[in-house]
């Protein structure tokens, strides 16, 4: 289904909003560069940072960007089942091939809520779900197998076990505040 190397996307800001110059730059050199796929709004998108209309707005003018030359995986995460199945259907409405989805963060739900999130968002939406497992923001780590399998999942995608506490800043890192 998905293949080879993705590349989670940053999201650029200037003047405390989306640089969709900047953004277009990043995905014609990723693309150029021999990337398999590209991830919007993901972790590494600032995902938490935009607002819902930015969210779908720099999932649409990815797909735009890429016109399929290779997959877009939309970030579509969310601690709110709802919100994580609209924000679901709008990528799949705006041509998404796929969904990389975080498990509930903050709340911390049992594994038969999280089984129960990712089932609700599969059942309302038809293209592909990557599970995203990534215990240092969910507090969760999602195991498989019993009592359910993953409900029509494409794959899952592992994060860093490594706390961001632990390492020392990017140099020129901004502030996770964008205004």
């Amino acid at each position: 289904m998905f293949t080879g190397s993705m590349v989670a996307l940053v999201t650029p800001f200037k003047d405390g909003g989306v640089d969709w110059q900047s953004l277009e730059g990043l995905i014609d050199f990723h693309l150029h560069n021999g990337t398999h796929g590209i991830v919007p709004c993901g972790t590494t998108g600032e995902s938490a940072t935009l607002s819902h209309q930015e969210h779908d707005e720099v999932i649409r003018a990815v797909i735009k960007a890429v016109n399929k030359r290779v997959p877009v995986i939309a970030g579509t995460g969310s601690n709110s089942t709802e919100e994580a199945v609209r924000l679901t259907r709008e990528a799949e409405k705006s041509g998404a091939d796929g969904a990389l989805m975080i498990s509930p963060y903050y709340n911390r739900p049992t594994q038969e809520g999280i089984y129960q999130h990712y089932k609700k968002v599969a059942s309302n939406v038809g293209i592909p779900i990557i599970v995203y497992n990534i215990p240092g923001r969910t507090g969760q780590r999602r195991t498989t197998g019993p009592p359910h399998p993953e409900p029509r999942s494409a794959g899952a995608r592992s994060g860093c076990e490594r706390s961001r506490r632990d390492r020392a800043p990017a140099r020129g890192s901004r502030p996770a505040s964008r205004r």
